[in-house]
């Protein structure tokens, strides 16, 4: 058995969670990633193909960070780590600052910079990016990503699979539904339904696309 962390992912998200991971104290066995990936990311070694976590797993090492920014991609690859008996790990870089209130889930990163208040409640791989804040009483539930510099006020709840991009905003008590996307610098001061698009000031539903803006 090993304690060394295997983790999934070899991109720049890779990058930043493997520097909080090694500042908790953790040493990282590998990196999995596709098969197009570079061969290392942050001097660890690059393994192309998921295949490499079972064998992995069969060597003996057991626990598993998923550093995949996309998440769907991140939920559907902690599943198959937990199904080949992962134990998934989180990644809270020391910088960050969590009350001892809040509720932490499993696989979850809270990036250096990040606030998380009184009782707040992290779901099962959340991201709570560089220098976001998420203040007291806020729910965030499976596989959402708070981007970099959001601020969710008091009350706030974030459904499963929602996406926030950098420098949004959410007045307190509001709700972003599932699957929900607020795009970058949106002001929140209504409920976003599930799936919704919204943007601007205040943030209103967008009927075309908005990739490349969150």
């Amino acid at each position: 058995m090993s304690d060394s962390v295997v983790v999934i992912g070899a991109g720049g998200h890779a990058k930043v969670c493997i520097e909080s991971l090694q500042a908790m104290g953790h040493s990282i066995a590998a990196c999995v990633a596709t098969p197009d990936s570079p061969r290392e990311c942050r001097g660890i070694a690059v393994l192309n193909g998921d295949e490499h976590l079972a064998e992995l797993r069969r060597h003996g090492y057991w626990r598993a960070f998923v550093a995949l920014g996309d998440n769907r991609m991140r939920c559907r690859l902690a599943d198959h780590c937990v199904d080949l008996g992962y134990e998934l790990v989180n990644a809270i870089n020391p910088a960050a600052i969590v009350s001892p209130s809040a509720s932490i889930g499993s696989g979850v990163a809270i990036m250096a910079g990040a606030v998380v208040n009184a009782e707040a409640r992290l779901a099962d791989l959340v991201i709570v990016n560089t220098g976001a804040t998420i203040d007291h009483d806020c729910r965030v539930e499976r596989g959402a990503h708070i981007a970099p510099q959001c601020g969710l006020a008091g009350g706030v709840e974030v459904a499963e699979m929602a996406f926030l991009g950098i420098g949004s905003r959410v007045v307190p008590d509001r709700r972003i539904g599932p699957g929900a996307i607020v795009g970058a610098g949106g002001v929140v001061v209504h409920d976003v339904g599930a799936g919704e698009v919204v943007v601007g000031i205040p943030a209103r539903p967008r009927l075309t696309s908005i990739k490349g803006t969150i």
